[in-house]
């Protein structure tokens, strides 16, 4: 999964100012190697104000339909395993977001907002667009302290419990849920940790795992170094998620993920 963003409060600095430059891009991952793209109007930071719907509508439903017509069209993998045409995730949380954006394309909503209520899931039944949900606590862009957990497996677990339930009872299929452990949202740094080294035990409701790996503050942390210096912790951490079971890699870097991903697949055996 690639990460596209087009607004420059994004912490990485790879941010894209304008449809076309953005859908230059999503061309450029596909050839790297991206299944997916994973296009976000904003930061999920709270160092910015939040934005409002519209404005945040005015970035990313161009992109979506732009992407829409053109993403067929994109050069065809050289790799059999490859996705294609490539998926779309819509990185967004608001509802009414969520319902100006996603019937125009999205294959994925990609919500930060640990489903507070079944609205967004509804959103996605009603236009067959797969879910993905991420762990978290309290409403994003809003300063929250780092949470501590006595266990934060143990509350993974639950909250997955609860969340595909209202999902499901939302119309959303099974089949079509992603889980996100939301490393780096409300933990600390010995909580990502863990999430990293335990990973197996979300396999316990045999739905795809998404790793979001790329550039994290717990890379930072680990290495002393700013963003755009961690693609090497990043490659450590899909080799980490590799062994444990990740099936998705959310990362900046495509060509180093995919390269990582196929050397470490092909040691381990597991691609």
């Amino acid at each position: 999964m690639g990460i596209l963003n087009l607004r420059s409060e994004s912490f990485s600095g790879d941010a894209v100012a304008n449809v076309d430059l953005a859908l230059r891009r999503a061309r450029q991952m596909v050839e790297e190697g991206a299944d997916i793209i994973d296009v976000g109007g904003e930061s999920a930071g709270t160092g910015h104000a939040a934005m409002s719907e519209a404005e945040e509508i005015s970035h990313l439903l161009p992109f979506v339909q732009r992407f829409g017509a053109e993403g067929a069209d994109f050069a065809p993998p050289s790799d059999a395993a490859q996705w294609f045409p490539p998926l779309l995730s819509v990185n967004t949380w608001r509802t009414g977001v969520v319902e100006a954006v996603l019937p125009a394309g999205g294959d994925l909503l990609n919500d930060l907002s640990a489903l507070p209520t079944d609205a967004n899931a509804r959103v996605c039944a009603e236009t067959g667009a797969a879910l993905l949900l991420m762990h978290n606590e309290g409403e994003p862009k809003v300063w929250h302290p780092y949470h501590t957990y006595p266990d934060v497996m143990a509350t993974l677990e639950a909250f997955f419990e609860e969340k595909i339930a209202l999902a499901e009872a939302a119309g959303v299929a099974r089949e079509s849920l992603v889980l996100d452990p939301g490393i780096g949202f409300t933990k600390l740094h010995d909580d990502n940790l863990r999430i990293y080294r335990e990973l197996e035990r979300l396999h316990r409701f045999e739905r795809p795992l998404l790793l979001p790996v790329s550039r994290k503050p717990v890379i930072g942390e680990v290495l002393g170094v700013a963003p755009a210096e961690r693609d090497a912790g990043t490659v450590a951490c899909i080799v980490s998620g590799l062994r444990r079971g990740a099936q998705i890699f959310r990362v900046h870097n495509v060509r180093a993920a995919v390269q990582t991903i196929r050397t470490a697949g092909a040691v381990l055996g597991c691609v």
